[in-house]
Parts: C-alpha cells; sequence; structure tokens
C-alpha cells in the first residue's frame, strides 16, 4: 500500500482497529511510523535543524487505538533523537498551541475528528499553523521510502498541557467580562457541555466550573473512545438533539457540544434553538465584527442567502463565500489578509471557526469562550445570545443529498456534470435561473422566480466519490421544484446514482 492513500485533506486518516468484518487495518504501527519519521525529517528540513534538535509535542483525543498509535510514534521520535513533549489526551487546537507557548517545532495529534472508532488519523503542525495538502503529499510520499536513522538524545517528557490551555481560556473569560467578581464570573450561569466521550470534558471541569459556572447538566464528559451515547459532531441531528434536551430540561442558559478533538462546536439557546450552521456563522461574525467594522467574513459555500443578507446589511461586514473544507477558507482568509483586507474570521458552517486574533486557529473551545463571555455581557443588559442574531432569515425550506458517483473515474465525471450545467443555465433566461456570481465552488444556481425563490448547489466532495447537493428555497413547495428541475436536466447520467434525488421528488 502507498501511503498516499491515507491522505485525507491535510490530515492522514485510516482505518486502525480489526474488527470481525475487517481482520486488517491500514494505521498498522509501521505505517505510522513511517509516516512520523517522515514528518520529522520534513519539519527539520524546513526548520534547518537536525531531527536530535528538535522539540515535538505529541497528543491524542480519546480513541481506542490512540495509545497504541502513540507508542507507536514516540518510539520512532526517540530513535530519530527527538524531545517529545506527551500531552496525552489533548484537543487538537491546543495541540498547535504548543508551538507557541512550549516553543515546540511542530506538533502531531492523534485524531479523526468525528469518524467512527475504529479510525484514527494523524495530524501535523509547524509553527505557522496546520500543514498544507500539498506539504502532507510530500511526506506521504517520502514516507514509502523513508530510512530511520538511529541518534542520541531522544527523549520523552509528560506535561499536562490541557490544564494549561484550560487557564488561558479561563482568563479570556475573566478579561472579557471584568464583572465585580473576577475570579467568578459565571456565577449565575448554567451551562450543559455534552462532550460526546471525546476530550472535550476539560472544558466543564476545567474551565467553566471554576469560574463559577453551574455544569450539573453536563453529559459524556468522560473518556470513552468507543462514542457509546452518539457521535461526537455538531452536525449531527441525534448528537444535537442531546445537548438540546440537556439545555431546555435542566433549565440552562446555554447548551455546548464539541466534537471529539474540539476543533468543531455548536450550542442551543435556553429556548433550545439550535445555534449551530447559518446560525453558528451568524453569531461568529456578530463577535468577530466588533471592533472590525466593514471586515470580510471567508465562509464556506454551502450558507444562505439570508446569512449573506445579516452579514451585509445587519452588520455591515462583507461575505465571501468560498469553498468548502476548513483549510480552504482558512486559506483563503489568509490571503486576503496578507493582500491588506480586514478578516477577521474563517468559518465553516461545520462548526470550524477560526479567529484572525487567534492565529487563524480553528478551534471550538476559543469559539465557544468567545460566545460564553458575550453572552455573560448581554446578561447585564437584561438581553440573551440569541438576540445577537434573531433578524437572521432562515429558509422556508432546505434539503441535503448526496449522490454517489459509480466510478474510478469520478473526479472527471463530477466535473463534467457540474460544466454541463452551467453551460445549460447560460441558455436559461436570467429571470428563470442564473448562475450565482461569486461562486468558487461547484455549481451555485439562483431560481429568482416567486414561485422557486432560491438555489442549489452542486459540488464535489473533497475527498470522496460523492457529488453533495443543497438546495434552499422561501416559497413553500419551492424546494421540491426545484430539485425536480435539477433532476430533469441530470436524469440521463448513468454514472451518477440520484436515487436519493427520486425518493425526495417522489415524497
Amino acid at each position: 500500500m502507498s501511503y498516499i492513500s491515507l491522505k485525507s485533506g491535510t490530515d492522514v486518516r485510516g482505518t486502525a482497529v480489526a474488527t470481525a468484518s475487517s481482520p486488517e487495518f491500514e494505521l498498522t504501527d509501521k505505517a505510522v511510523s513511517d509516516i512520523a519519521a517522515a514528518f520529522i525529517l520534513f519539519l527539520s528540513n524546513k526548520t534547518g535543524k537536525s531531527t536530535d534538535e528538535l522539540t515535538v509535542s505529541l497528543g491524542h483525543d480519546s480513541r481506542v487505538s490512540a495509545i497504541r498509535i502513540k507508542d507507536a510514534v514516540a518510539k520512532t521520535l526517540v530513535k530519530m533523537g527527538v524531545s517529545v513533549i506527551y500531552c496525552s489526551y489533548s484537543s487538537t487546537p491546543a495541540m498547535f498551541m504548543t508551538t507557541v507557548t512550549e516553543n515546540c517545532d511542530g506538533s502531531i495529534q492523534i485524531t479523526a475528528s468525528h469518524h467512527p472508532y475504529d479510525r484514527n488519523g494523524l495530524k501535523f503542525f509547524l509553527k505557522s499553523g496546520g500543514i498544507s495538502g500539498e506539504d502532507l503529499t510530500e511526506i506521504l510520499n517520502s514516507a514509502d521510502t523513508v530510512t530511520i536513522t538511529e541518534r542520541g538524545g531522544g527523549s520523552i517528557r509528560e506535561i499536562d498541557y490541557i490544564s494549561k490551555y484550560a487557564e488561558f481560556l479561563r482568563n479570556m473569560i475573566k478579561d472579557g467580562i471584568s464583572g465585580e467578581d473576577f475570579e467568578h464570573p459565571l456565577k449565575g450561569f448554567k451551562i450543559a457541555v455534552d462532550a460526546g466521550n471525546g476530550v472535550g470534558g476539560f472544558y466543564a471541569s476545567k474551565v467553566l466550573a471554576p469560574l463559577g459556572a453551574d455544569v450539573s447538566a453536563s453529559r459524556f464528559l468522560d473518556i470513552d473512545g468507543t462514542f457509546p451515547n452518539h457521535i461526537p459532531n455538531p452536525e449531527n441531528k441525534t448528537a444535537m438533539e442531546f445537548i438540546r434536551k440537556a439545555t431546555v430540561e435542566n433549565g440552562c442558559d446555554l447548551g455546548v457540544i464539541f466534537d471529539t478533538d474540539v476543533d468543531r462546536a455548536s450550542c442551543v439557546d435556553e429556548k433550545g434553538d439550535e445555534i449551530n450552521r447559518n446560525s453558528i456563522v451568524a453569531l461568529a461574525a456578530v463577535i468577530a465584527l466588533e471592533g472590525n467594522s466593514g471586515g470580510s467574513i471567508v465562509t464556506d459555500s454551502v450558507t444562505s442567502d439570508g446569512l449573506r443578507d445579516f452579514i451585509e446589511n445587519t452588520l455591515g461586514g462583507k461575505q465571501i463565500r468560498f469553498k468548502r473544507g476548513y483549510k480552504n477558507v482558512i486559506d483563503e482568509a489568509v490571503r486576503r489578509e496578507k493582500a491588506g483586507e480586514s478578516v477577521p474570521l474563517a468559518i465553516e458552517t461545520s462548526g470550524h471557526a477560526a479567529f484572525r486574533e487567534n492565529y487563524y486557529l480553528d478551534d471550538g473551545a476559543y469559539l465557544i469562550t468567545k460566545i460564553i463571555i458575550k453572552a455573560a455581557l448581554l446578561r447585564k443588559e437584561n438581553k440573551k445570545i440569541g438576540d445577537c442574531i434573531s433578524s437572521l432569515r432562515k429558509p422556508l425550506e432546505e434539503k441535503e443529498l448526496r449522490f454517489n458517483i459509480l466510478t474510478p473515474e469520478f473526479k472527471k465525471v463530477g466535473q463534467k456534470l457540474i460544466d454541463d450545467i452551467v453551460k445549460t443555465v447560460n441558455y436559461i433566461d436570467d429571470e428563470i435561473a442564473c448562475l450565482a456570481p461569486d461562486n468558487y465552488e461547484g455549481v451555485r444556481v439562483n431560481f429568482p422566480d416567486p414561485a422557486l425563490n432560491g438555489w442549489f448547489l452542486l459540488r464535489m466532495s473533497v475527498h470522496d466519490p460523492v457529488m453533495p447537493f443543497n438546495a434552499e428555497s422561501d416559497a413553500k413547495g419551492g424546494c421540491k421544484e426545484i430539485c425536480k428541475a435539477f433532476y430533469e436536466a441530470v436524469k440521463d447520467v448513468a454514472s451518477i446514482d440520484f436515487t436519493p434525488l427520486k425518493e425526495y421528488i417522489n415524497e
């Protein structure tokens, strides 16, 4: 197996646990050892240091395969002479922060985000942030033939870094609220945290509780890499229902939910209304644009028209609707910032939020900390967090579908369909259908006709032979009519399975 097959955007991902149906797995000790060694050689080249001069932090989320993989990686790094700072259970954003506060040359986090328990992966950081997809390609190609040279001086030192990171977040809240009780600014707040048995439990015990918050309604804070209660994913409906119920049934002011490694988050208000997807983008934009009047917010491609109206007409900012993929929106924000544009936030509807003030690091705990500070300040005015986004217009109807591409040449097939739709729409009267003028990904078609009053977006999946499809409408029955129009244009494409579309139309 060539290791390039384990590439997933900017992360290494693969199966890591033997099961009855799949006794062989991809992330063997040898595989992770080779890939880690290739990263160390890559880091050595980037820094100009020999491997025995490097300091690298190593941490992991709660997955059942984490300790095995950690042991294999640590053994390889020590053999190469690296000074390893082992952070044990840690969030992915905290692992990057070790390059800032612990002067690490690089960092390795063992995680597969919200993916099933039998998968795992490796995520690499430099002092400048996460590596690029091109960097990972170079590392994985090198790993195929890497030679691990033994050098002296390697060592492992364990630190409780998540406690140090929690202190940083606590100080943010203290400084941001600056109330009469500086040590307990969250006294009187009741906040439920759902960590989904990932590593986010620290936020309840090490951040909120010491500041006076009542976290008694929190759920699934214990580490359990089998994820027995629900998928730790803020985009998952079941997961969101758990935190919604915990918040409402216990009379909480706010409910918070993290993914496995805490680089994503969403929340619910005291009424149980979900603040996720477009709503979490809107709320983060409210916060980011304070003191950054007229700034740009880079988002992913699936955001609603109502969100654009909110950012640009209510907040006075500018929305850049870019590509799906957290690294895509972050890289676009960095590019625009370097070109002189003010971009205080890059954020995906999935809950990845990266503030300029925080190294453009997608950090769910940092996002929630900013939201809690905002909620505390609003409470002094007898207002609630939901008041910030009360004018956000939500679509009357929305639908998300995924179409499997049934051929190994899936990229060519998918791109041809997108190109064909562009050509077709260009021949249609703009009053019926027109291409969105600011689209950076796939094809987004607007339907201005009042009977439809909406849009669809068809794009290629970042990693898989799948074409995600999103549609929205502000007209009753409009979403289904948009889907019918789309189906008429694509129904003869035999290499793509449009069964989910047919089933929705015929409901």
